[in-house]
């Protein structure tokens, strides 16, 4: 038992990432410390030196998409590594930031910035997971980490990519601070994306006050787009996507079909709107329904393990809730549902709480279970 814990533990893909984490330390001795005079190699100039530290810095952050796509190829994905992966990668960041501050190629404030977004976008996480609520990821953040990258390598070798026919100006050091704004200028906007999600759990915002949810157009613009990149990634990485519903009564599978060349990686959906369906098609016990109810956490979690297993597919998600305008019971108002995910690794599920009328808690719980979608199938 202890054996195989381990060796669920230690795959491949997290190997290299703890791998990542300790080549870091490498990238910034070979960077900042006289290690050729130490090895009486004294041939090798502090611009060979920058070279150097930049090869490796590129290597250690192409291993990020390297682990990423071992742990997703052969469904390896553990709870270590979504909790190391990103560490990895924000160690090896603030290692760069930071030893080009003590080299003086960089002022302190741009790390300072990058710095004060980790720190609040962690206190959102925290606040927001122990609520049981997860904050969908923007592409904001993707772009940010990839132009800090770029940045951060243009940087490192800024002092080698001087043009002699241009002397006393160099254009390359311009164009890295270029890169380096708008990597700020994502970072601060990814910073707000996630406080604007999180107004509510913030206190910014309740149920009285709030405005009514997003518009329908809106709604159903956004799913079309997130559904079309389910399609796209789980088509990519030859992974099947199934569903399991209640409230929406098969808008998910309609998104997710309604996107040319969907048969490559949706399998099928099962409306499980009458307890009996949910029972004798997705295997949720009736004491789970007897006890919890069917908007709850466990029929979201069997909902979509069921589906998962009926219909074969690599990954389910299940949505459980009430859309309205009735239906609403002490503890569960109107808004209030439960979404599950399942895949190779287990299943979860999230309570959400969604405003506006019928249509839009529906649209909203479209939008978010295509979400999990994509943070799964991203991580």
């Amino acid at each position: 038992m202890a054996g195989s814990a381990s060796e669920k533990l230690w795959t491949p893909s997290n190997i290299i990432t703890v791998a990542r984490i300790c080549l870091v330390p490498l990238f910034v001795i070979v960077l900042i410390t006289p290690w050729p005079e130490w090895m009486g190699l004294e041939f090798i100039t502090a611009q060979q030196q920058s070279l150097l530290a930049a090869a490796i810095f590129i290597v250690i952050s192409c291993t990020d998409w390297l682990d990423g796509y071992l742990a997703r190829k052969r469904n390896e994905v553990t709870d270590f590594g979504k909790f190391m992966d990103p560490l990895a990668d924000k160690i090896l960041t603030t290692a760069a930031l930071l030893a080009l501050v003590e080299l003086k190629v960089l002022p302190s404030w741009p790390v300072l910035i990058i710095l004060t977004r980790e720190f609040i976008v962690a206190g959102v996480r925290m606040v927001a997971a122990s609520k049981g609520v997860v904050i969908a990821a923007s592409w904001y953040g993707k772009a940010k980490t990839v132009f800090q990258i770029i940045a951060i390598v243009m940087f490192l070798i800024k002092d080698v990519m001087v043009f002699p026919n241009v002397a006393d100006f160099n254009y390359f050091y311009v164009l890295s601070w270029i890169v380096m704004v708008v990597a700020l200028v994502l970072t601060i906007v990814s910073m707000m994306d996630y406080l604007v999600k999180s107004r509510s759990l913030l206190g910014f915002s309740d149920g009285a006050q709030s405005a009514p949810g997003p518009s329908v157009a809106q709604l159903q613009e956004r799913i079309r787009e997130k559904a079309a990149e389910v399609v796209r990634m789980a088509s990519a990485s030859g992974v099947t996507v199934a569903t399991a519903e209640s409230c929406t009564g098969g808008l998910i599978a309609g998104a997710l079909t309604e996107v040319p060349g969907s048969s490559e990686a949706v399998l099928g959906g099962i409306v499980s709107y009458a307890n009996s369906v949910k029972e004798g098609q997705l295997g949720v016990s009736a004491e789970a329904l007897a006890s919890d109810g069917a908007v709850s956490e466990a029929c979201a979690l069997q909902m979509c393990q069921g589906a998962r297993n009926q219909l074969g597919s690599s990954c389910a998600v299940a949505v459980t809730g009430i859309a309205g305008p009735g239906g609403a019971v002490p503890g569960k108002p109107v808004g209030t549902v439960w979404v599950g995910y399942a895949d190779a690794t287990g299943a979860r599920a999230q309570l959400c709480h969604f405003e506006g009328d019928r249509q839009q808690v529906r649209l909203q719980t479209v939008e978010f279970a295509l979400d999990c979608f994509l943070r799964h199938l991203s991580s």
